[in-house]
């Protein structure tokens, strides 16, 4: 009996706990019976928001959704502008689901890998468009940010371009006449050009980085690289020539000033000897015996070196020696 009353206890705790599921926050479920969705009047899939729920043990599974702003990277990419020049776009957008029930039906049961690749594909062919619209100038610079906005806009909203469709406008036309014909259309009017067809909503659209091609990018740089060459050479030369102007003045003010100096020695020189002389001839004028005395013995001094090398062939009797005689009264 106490057994029983235990196997019993926990086949209810089984039942119970498998009756029980939990939806976090950041999610949406969505309950499937036999594989099937739960459907409400509408024939829309019911939608569970955050919290505990009950199921049907056994019978019905749950599929969670994520609710959360999701950021998908888009490799970067060559586009053609209006004025038919190439850039290189590396960009990124965030995407979040708006309308969980549109979004299972129109993705195949909720695969985010296609509804990504189908807003991926949307995204390019959106941003190829808008692109080719401005010229560089124009991207590069204030209308980045309306150009964002445009391709968000369009890819939440849509456009009313009928004729030159592509094969992601035909998917997305696919989904939304599938949504349609699972509701049998008891859904609002959707443009089925829009991401909102998928019930998808972007959020945010952003230019990471703008760059010209590989060949573009060189050949702007060899020629940049020659103009700021030729702009060297041209500063040095022009600062060779400012050198030579200045080492000439430089050269042209030393000569004039050795000139000045040379004028003003000479003058000096001119000077101390008309001095000179005339002190000799006033020392001569007051004795004139001494003054020949004293420029005799200079002259002995001169002539008879310490040496005693010296040798002079001349006759006693010369005045030169006159001096060097005994004297006379």
């Amino acid at each position: 009996m106490r057994n029983s009353l235990i196997v019993a206890i926990i086949a209810v705790l089984v039942v119970l706990y498998s009756s029980i599921f939990t939806v976090k926050e950041g999610e949406r479920g969505i309950v499937l019976r036999f594989g099937k969705v739960i459907r409400d009047a509408e024939n829309k899939p019911v939608i569970y928001e955050p919290g505990l729920h009950f199921k049907i043990p056994f019978m019905e599974t749950v599929k969670n959704l994520d609710a959360r702003i999701q950021t998908m990277d888009i490799k970067a990419d060559r586009f053609l502008t209006r004025e038919n020049k190439d850039l290189i776009v590396d960009s990124y957008l965030k995407w979040r689901i708006n309308d969980f029930s549109r979004y299972y039906l129109a993705t195949g049961n909720g695969d985010v890998i296609r509804a990504e690749t189908i807003l991926k594909r949307k995204f390019s062919d959106r941003l190829r468009s808008e692109i080719g619209r401005l010229d560089v100038r124009g991207i590069v610079t204030d209308s980045r940010g309306r150009l964002t906005t445009d391709v968000r806009d369009a890819l939440n909203l849509g456009t009313q371009e009928e004729s030159g469709k592509t094969d992601v406008d035909n998917a997305i036309a696919s989904a939304a006449a599938l949504v349609e014909k699972e509701t049998k259309g008891k859904q609002a009017a959707i443009n089925p050009n829009s991401m909102a067809a998928l019930g998808i909503e972007v959020v945010d659209v952003r230019i990471k980085q703008i760059n010209l091609p590989q060949e573009i990018s060189e050949a702007i740089y060899q020629r940049m690289r020659a103009d700021r060459e030729a702009e060297a050479r041209l500063l040095r030369s022009e600062g060779l020539e400012e050198a030579e102007k200045i080492r000439a003045a430089a050269d042209k003010t030393a000569t004039e000033i050795k000139a000045e100096a040379q004028s003003e020695a000479l003058v000096l020189r001119g000077e101390g000897d008309a001095e000179a002389t005339k002190l000799f001839a006033d020392a001569f004028n007051k004795d004139p015996e001494f003054y020949a005395f004293i420029r005799s013995l200079r002259a002995y001094e001169k002539s008879f070196k310490n040496d005693g090398n010296d040798v002079m062939v001349l006759s006693p009797d010369t005045d030169f020696f006159r001096y060097m005689k005994a004297p006379t009264k």
